[in-house]
């Protein structure tokens, strides 16, 4: 589909859009895409599940003016795909920055949403996490093979749920690309970091945000080990938020896979509610 400002964005859209139940909205990380839907929107079929790539990443336009990659921008993509795909009420999953968006859509357009799934994400973002992703997202990675992508992933995210040379070159293949001469390089425009290395980037009221999340049905999942959600944001959101479902991985690193036996039982419980 098309933006409203002529960028085209890649949407996924699996399962059956006459399934009764509510749709899923699956919202990537900043530098991730719809692959990483793929698994649960197979496990949930024939629920129809919905995710799309940002621009600048995956099969999405890339951008002349880095400007156009500010998050404000993205929300408005998202929701510019939820008009044309006639999303009026959905769950939303959101990993790591898509959590930012679902709760930007909590507060933007709040009818929109009948749950939220929080996948790492609150609204503290430690800035030893938050900047050592932006420096792993703003490099042009061109690994020499798959075996060297993964194994590159693997020392990026060592912390993953992945136990298998089979799981992690699967991983790499959502995260690296084949371009037409057969090398590889990452699937993002490395130029999405810019706007987050403006000096107002880090101003942002997240736990306002926060707060209109709290009228809505809420599961975090979140990462024991993760550099960007710590056990003390969890404890602060749970104070503000009593209601919220949260559960805790003890071994796993940013950003859970969803695809965790213990995530997997949590999410499927969470989303047969609605």
């Amino acid at each position: 589909m098309t933006s409203r400002s002529g960028a085209r964005l890649f949407t996924a859209d699996w399962g059956d859009p006459l399934d009764p139940r509510l749709p899923v909205l699956g919202l990537p990380g900043y530098a991730r895409n719809t692959r990483d839907f793929a698994h649960i929107a197979e496990r949930l079929a024939p629920r129809r599940l919905v995710s799309l790539d940002y621009r600048g990443r995956g099969r999405s336009d890339y951008e002349s003016d880095p400007r156009n990659y500010a998050p404000p921008v993205m929300l408005d993509d998202v929701r510019a795909v939820m008009v044309a795909l006639g999303l009026h009420k959905v769950v939303a999953i959101g990993t790591s920055f898509g959590g930012l968006m679902a709760m930007a859509l909590a507060a933007m357009a709040p009818t929109a949403l009948a749950a939220v799934v929080l996948n790492d994400i609150g609204p503290h973002v430690p800035d030893s996490g938050g900047d050592y992703l932006i420096e792993v997202m703003g490099r042009d990675r061109r690994p020499a093979d798959w075996r060297a992508a993964a194994e590159e992933m693997h020392a990026i995210l060592p912390n993953l749920s992945l136990t298998s040379e089979k799981e992690w070159i699967a991983f790499a293949k959502a995260t690296y690309r084949q371009e037409p001469d057969g090398s590889l390089r990452q699937d993002w425009d490395p130029a999405i970091v810019k706007p987050l290395a403006e000096p107002d980037a880090k101003d942002a009221d997240l736990w306002a945000l926060f707060t209109a999340l709290t009228a809505v049905p809420t599961l975090l999942i979140h990462g024991g080990r993760s550099i960007v959600l710590s056990s003390e944001t969890v404890a602060e959101m749970q104070r503000r938020y009593p209601a919220m479902e949260a559960l805790t991985l003890p071994e796993i690193g940013h950003a859970p896979t969803l695809d965790e036996p213990a995530a997997r039982i949590a999410l499927d419980r969470f989303l047969a509610r609605f």
